[in-house]
């Protein structure tokens, strides 16, 4: 069965961005040549979850072809259906219904890209598998939170960890059902 895995970057103090959505924070460890194990995280994943907002911002930061470049089926979240773009759809459905038909069907593992009310909300419905979570070293002071509460209690494994030049520590978790 596909598993589904978050991987994300935070702050020290639990923010995945700053207040207006400001991601500005993750220049901190951009080191040329190192991706932080994303290259090999991705080339075992065939589709994407993401949230509409956080979509926005990396189509205004990054540009169009990070996302819809044809080589996955990407899944943004959001409340306004509106028709698809290549592989790209855009789903205003029920979240836990889609993971539970996206995992059941053969493919590649599921990566969800976030933003933090997906997750959440993942969370809320056990659907995650997988967290592979760098922690990047700040201290922000407030922003988006990645884990809001109130949430159910859910053990995790810690499957291991990797320190990087830059300070950013990486830590792997397997959820246990």
């Amino acid at each position: 069965m596909r598993k589904i895995s978050v991987f994300i970057a935070m702050s020290l103090d639990g923010f995945i961005a700053k207040p207006n959505d400001d991601l500005s924070f993750l220049k901190l460890v951009e080191r040329q040549g190192e991706d932080y194990g994303y290259a090999e995280f991705t080339e075992n994943i065939d589709t994407i979850i993401i949230g509409r907002k956080t979509y926005d911002y990396v189509l205004k930061e990054v540009g169009p072809n990070h996302y819809d470049n044809g080589l996955r089926d990407v899944y943004v979240i959001t409340r306004n259906a509106r028709p698809s773009i290549g592989k790209t759809n855009f789903y205003s459905g029920d979240l836990g219904e889609l993971v539970k038909k996206l995992k059941s069907q053969e493919g590649k593992n599921i990566y969800c890209d976030g933003g933090a009310e997906v997750i959440n909300e993942l969370l809320k419905l056990k659907l995650i598998d997988e967290f592979i979570i760098s922690v990047v070293p700040v201290l922000l002071g407030d922003g988006v939170r990645l884990f809001k509460g109130p949430q159910n209690e859910q053990l995790i494994e810690l499957v291991n960890t990797k320190t990087f030049e830059s300070g950013l520590v990486q830590l792997r978790y397997q959820c246990k059902r």
